[in-house]
């Protein structure tokens, strides 16, 4: 009797773990996940209830107690320690300390590639409780103003070999900035930081400078271009900081692993899930002033890497939310009209598995959105409204994600005014307004068309000319490589007569993606970007033909 009874039971065991098998394939990776992410979510908690609001700072300032020779940064083969770290920071703080008039909660802005410095100074200047606005290191002129003065900084710091980018526009900053540079030798209303460093102390600062008065309390600004217009400056909150630095523990990793960082730190996902990361794992990073698929893998063989950072654009999306039972939805959207789609009733519709849908996740007290830098019509255009009830509100994430059978999320293409190249968010109204500036240019419409075997969308511009002026082409080029990063430069041009509305009188750009840039297809003239010959180039079928074979990079 025992006998068959032990038998039913190994065999109900067996069937329930073939049945689990089947039907819920990763049960076991989720619960385990999931347990990980409610157990830091339960400390974060315990933290709170005892008073105790311990930062992402806090974290590193205990590491390099409890681990001070341990490699933190590894870059260009020089080692740093999380000593070195420490104390490096603390010199800049004493600077700042010394030499300004910064308080606890000012905002300092860093335009800094990818380099020892950009941590030295983002964590030396939160010692004194300033809030850090990233700025992209790829920006410059208008686009580059516009973000200092959205974020109201009372100081900008400047790596070493982007002071020829603020040189430019230094007479049209805003008054009351005071000025950095990374380097011995500055420009003419700079002031060198890189020789005050020399003399400064590297003793600890007082904790009471930084210490948080709530994990709600801003920590950076990191700018993101959103759907519509110019960069805008994302609040990262203290809570947000940790959280996002929970990602590689959650997902695996330990204090043991080297984690290879390549993506730029002024994004999120470099800054908050790989530095930040680091630190909570009390790991080793080793930092690429910008990837290089050359020297990828003999890097990694060199420095034992066991964990490289890839940027996805969930990622990107998820370092700004909670890890803590993350919560989403799918709706339809209107790729004409550029809205998500209502039914009778008002309200939106979710898609099906394998459909295209826009990403959106429900705003609340434990789910909170902080918003933008400036502007509040910038933070409400992110929220809609009366979603799926009366009252109700939800983040526009601004990605368009497909959910396949197995529940996983992939990126599909962005919405709005943007679209995805080079890993980097471009906003079609920046192009368009830096190619309308020219003098024979009427009117400008920019968006993104697929290229085969490149990720993301290459930029375009349909343009109309003014009446009785030629098509200059090299002034085309010489204006888009000025004005606008690397990235967002449009890779082809085409020339119209006249360009079709929406309803609302905006360009409509779903044909002309749809069209892409097939001179088989297009009656229009169409012009590449060269960068060997520094103008655009007739795009004839000939050399149609290259870039789709690859033989012609872009």
């Amino acid at each position: 009797m025992l006998l068959s009874w032990l038998t039913g039971l190994a065999a109900g065991i067996i069937l329930l773990h073939f049945l689990q098998k089947l039907a819920f394939p990763y049960f076991w990776d989720d619960f385990w996940y999931l347990l990980k992410v409610v157990r830091y979510g339960i400390r974060l908690e315990t933290y709170a209830l005892k008073g105790e609001l311990f930062t992402v700072l806090d974290k590193f300032l205990s590491l390099a107690k409890k681990q001070p020779q341990k490699p933190f940064i590894i870059y260009e083969g020089d080692i740093h320690t999380y000593q070195d770290v420490d104390k490096k920071s603390s010199r800049v703080a004493h600077v700042f300390l010394n030499h300004s008039t910064l308080e606890r909660g000012d905002t300092v802005a860093l335009l800094m590639s990818n380099e020892p410095d950009f941590v030295h100074v983002w964590f030396g200047l939160a010692k004194l409780g300033c809030v850090v606005a990233f700025l992209n290191s790829n920006i410059r002129s208008n686009s580059l103003l516009h973000c200092i003065r959205s974020c109201e900084p009372r100081a900008l710091v400047v790596g070493a070999d982007l002071l020829g980018t603020v040189e430019e526009i230094l007479p049209s900053l805003p008054e009351g900035i005071t000025v950095w540079g990374m380097n011995d030798s500055v420009p003419q209303g700079v002031t060198s930081l890189k020789e005050k460093l020399g003399t400064a102390s590297d003793k600890p600062v007082p904790r009471s400078l930084h210490v948080a008065s709530s994990l709600k309390s801003p920590h950076l600004y990191i700018f993101t271009s959103g759907t519509t217009g110019l960069p805008k400056a994302a609040v990262i909150s203290q809570l947000q900081a940790l959280k996002g630095s929970a990602g590689l523990w959650a997902f695996g990793c330990t204090a043991n692993d080297i984690i290879y960082i390549t993506l730029p730190l002024y994004h999120s996902s470099g800054a908050l899930l790989g530095i930040g990361g680091c630190i909570e794992l009390g790991a080793t990073c080793v930092l690429k002033k910008k990837f290089s698929a050359s020297q990828f893998w003999n890097d990694c063989r060199k420095y034992n890497v066991t964990v490289f950072q890839y940027i996805g654009e969930l990622c990107r999306y998820l370092c700004k939310q909670p890890k803590l039972l993350f919560t989403f939805d799918l709706v339809k959207y209107d790729f004409q009209k550029d809205e998500p789609i209502r039914n009778e009733q008002g309200w939106c519709l979710h898609v099906k598995k394998g459909e295209p849908g826009l990403l959106i996740s429900r705003v609340n007290e434990k789910n909170p959105f902080f918003g933008y830098a400036g502007s509040k019509k910038h933070t409400e255009k992110k929220l809609l409204c009366d979603v799926f009830k009366k009252g109700d509100v939800y983040f526009n994430t601004g990605d368009l994600m497909v959910q396949d059978q197995d529940n996983f999320l992939y990126f599909w293409d962005r919405i709005g005014d943007t679209f995805r190249w080079k890993g980097e968010n471009v906003a079609t109204t920046e192009v368009a307004d830096v190619i309308g500036m020219l003098d024979f240019i009427q009117e400008t419409n920019a968006y993104g068309v697929t290229v085969r075997d490149y990720e993301g969308k290459a930029g375009m511009a349909s343009i109309i000319l003014k009446p009785n002026k030629s098509l200059d082409l090299e002034k085309v080029y010489e204006q888009v490589v000025t004005f606008l990063p690397a990235y967002a430069c449009p890779r082809f041009l085409r020339i119209q007569e006249k360009m079709e509305t929406t309803g609302t009188f905006k360009l409509q750009k779903f044909q002309l993606v749809e069209e892409g840039f097939n001179p088989l297809k297009i009656s229009d003239p169409l012009y590449f970007m060269d960068n060997l010959k520094k103008s655009f180039v007739p795009l004839t079928k000939e050399l149609y033909n290259q870039i789709m074979l690859g033989e012609v990079k872009l």
